[in-house]
Order: C-alpha cells, then sequence, then structure tokens
C-alpha cells in the first residue's frame, strides 16, 4: 500500500512523496524516445511523474476487475425469477399527497 509521507527513507521512497510499504516490482517497458520525451513534459507539467503516471493507470485498469464483477451481475440478473403479486394501487395514488 501506497503511504503520504512528509519525508521518506531513500530504501522505499520510489516517487516524491509517495512511499510503499511493501515490496515493489520494477517494470521495464520501450516505448519511443520522443513519446516518453513527451510523456516526461507532461508529467513535468502535472507536477508527477511518469512512473506516477503508469502506476496510477495500471491501478485503474486493476479496479476495472469490479467493472467485470458488475457486468458480470448484471448478465445474470435474466435468471433470477421473481414472483410478483397483482398491483393493487393505481398511479394516481402514488402522486396523491
Amino acid at each position: 500500500p501506497w503511504a503520504q509521507h512528509d519525508r521518506c527513507d531513500r530504501k522505499t521512497c520510489v516517487a516524491r512523496d509517495q512511499c510503499y510499504t511493501g515490496s515493489v516490482a520494477n517494470l521495464t517497458i520501450a516505448v519511443d524516445d520522443d513519446l516518453l520525451r513527451r510523456a516526461r513534459l507532461r508529467a513535468l507539467e502535472a507536477g508527477t511523474s511518469v512512473n506516477a503516471l503508469l502506476r496510477s493507470y495500471l491501478e485503474s485498469f486493476v479496479g476495472d476487475e469490479s467493472m467485470a464483477k458488475r457486468q458480470a451481475i448484471v448478465a445474470n440478473a435474466d435468471r433470477v425469477v421473481t414472483t410478483v403479486g397483482p398491483r393493487t394501487w393505481s398511479r394516481k395514488d402514488l402522486h396523491t399527497h
């Protein structure tokens, strides 16, 4: 888990003002030099780093698991059988005070 700290120990500090309290895996990716240069500039303008942006993207990507679970629930809703008794009210009844 990530934690915000005023000061980070050099061994655990992986991004400005963010320290990881568990193990951290390194990831190597191949990107075009110009793309990386532009990403660094945009990150600098946003006051962050390319590493932090990629980490944030991966966290949101993985967060899509909950979306997939919600979609599965909706898909399974067709199999739910419900019974409803006779309607004992009218539309007018709903709008009278």
